[in-house]
């Protein structure tokens, strides 16, 4: 964008080239082109002619000579008009009488020869930050007021505003609103007119006590009726925290000291917490924009899986038993000693027992449905070659059908003691 070189009057005069601007009066950035090229304020301008001075009459010899060096002029500078006697004989000449030094943007509407009665117009350039169509820029202006700007700037865009510069103890333009004409602040979603139109932005605000926080936004754009507006947006920033859950994964590793089958949870899985910090900012309460600060992720713990790859031992087919004849106790173990072999000699039949029935061999749940050392259901028991009651025979006999019931069909025959086997 064109920036500070952007070279824009207001007033279409003469400008006088006489050197480059005072650094105080003239610098401007983009950030604070006011505070660049300071203006007192005028006050309410009614450009009155005042006398700055009176030559000495001479009435002896040479009154003609003098009549000719005479002038009287007026000499409006940035609205404020004195009417001056000089005897100068250039516009040169009487500026540098009046201590007047022009920068390279300022103008001034004669040059050359000075005659009686004219009339010397000065504008003094000032920086101003616009918007045009929504895209921020500096332009120099001679333009006296806010009304003045915005029309001449017009013809440039079909959007144009004057951004106000801000700091911590003003807000304001180097120039007033409208020469005695209608103004008004839009502020929190309320008009109010501003009691004279002849006012700086910072004046027009502290009439009306609105206070302007420091992210507010001021404008001055053109309304309807050519009514200057001074519009005050309500900036706010606050950082906002959204957390969202990450889930975990499960990994199954191989166990070679349980069995095929068995499962078993090593290290339980917890999800982790994506937590993103963003800082939004909202203009009268609509969100503007959305910035993110920080996104910080709590990985999760991975749920780990052990499955058994240890084969289970199988047991030789046994031939089925013939029915011992019965004993007078309604036991089997009359009929001699029952033999199982096989894997089931190496496991822990002693803990299976204690775990199953506290080691009785004539226990009975009860429901009276299980009996014995293993607690056998009779069904069970006549499967495997037993006839009567478990819990009525040796216990030498209810370990060895306890042993075939095994070969036959695993631990899975005691289902909360069965582990005990292989203690």
């Amino acid at each position: 964008m064109p920036g500070i070189d952007d070279a824009w009057s207001l007033v279409q005069f003469f400008a006088r080239p006489t050197g480059p601007t005072p650094p105080a009066a003239h610098a401007a950035t983009p950030d604070a082109p006011q505070d660049a090229a300071p203006h007192t304020h005028r006050g309410r301008r009614r450009w009155p002619l005042v006398a700055a001075g009176t030559a000495a009459l001479v009435v002896a010899a040479g009154g003609t000579a003098y009549a000719q060096a005479h002038k009287t002029v007026a000499l409006d500078v940035d609205g404020e008009i004195t009417r001056v006697s000089t005897f100068a004989g250039s516009v040169d000449g009487l500026l540098d009488a009046q201590g007047i030094e022009l920068g390279e943007r300022d103008t001034v509407s004669h040059s050359g020869a000075l005659t009686d009665g004219a009339e010397i117009v000065v504008r003094t350039a000032s920086a101003i930050l616009v918007a045009l169509n929504g895209t921020q820029e500096v332009v120099w202006t001679t333009a006296l007021t806010a009304d003045e700007a915005l029309d001449a700037l017009a013809v440039r865009a079909d959007s144009v505003a004057l951004l106000a510069s801000r700091s911590a103890q003003r807000t304001d333009l180097p120039m007033e609103l409208a020469l005695g004409d209608r103004a008004e602040v839009l502020v929190d979603g309320a008009v109010h007119p501003v009691p004279d139109g002849d006012a700086t932005v910072s004046e027009a605000l502290a009439d009306l006590g609105v206070t302007v926080q420091p992210l507010d936004r001021v404008t001055v754009q053109q309304g309807q009726q050519d009514v200057v507006q001074v519009v005050v947006q309500r900036v706010v920033e606050q950082d906002v925290t959204t957390q969202s859950e990450v889930p975990f994964t499960s990994r199954t590793e191989e166990d070679p000291t349980r069995f095929t089958g068995e499962k078993v949870v090593a290290q339980a899985g917890a999800p982790g917490v994506r937590s993103i910090v963003e800082r939004v900012t909202t203009v009268d309460g609509v969100e503007s924009r959305r910035v993110a600060l920080s996104d910080v992720t709590q990985e999760p713990v991975e749920e780990v899986v052990r499955v058994g790859t240890k084969a289970r031992p199988v047991a030789p087919a046994a031939p089925r038993p013939s029915a011992p004849a019965p004993s007078s106790s309604g036991s089997s173990a009359a009929a001699g000693p029952i033999t199982a072999g096989g894997s089931a000699d190496s496991l822990n039949w002693a803990a299976l027992a204690r775990c199953e029935s506290g080691g009785r061999v004539d226990a009975v749940s009860s429901t009276g449905k299980y009996h014995g050392l293993y607690q056998f259901s009779v069904a069970t028991w006549q499967a495997v070659g037993g006839s009567g009651l478990p819990s009525q025979a040796s216990a030498e006999e209810q370990t060895a059908r306890a042993k075939m019931l095994y070969n036959r069909a695993g631990a899975g025959q005691w289902p909360h003691c069965g582990k005990n086997l292989f203690s």
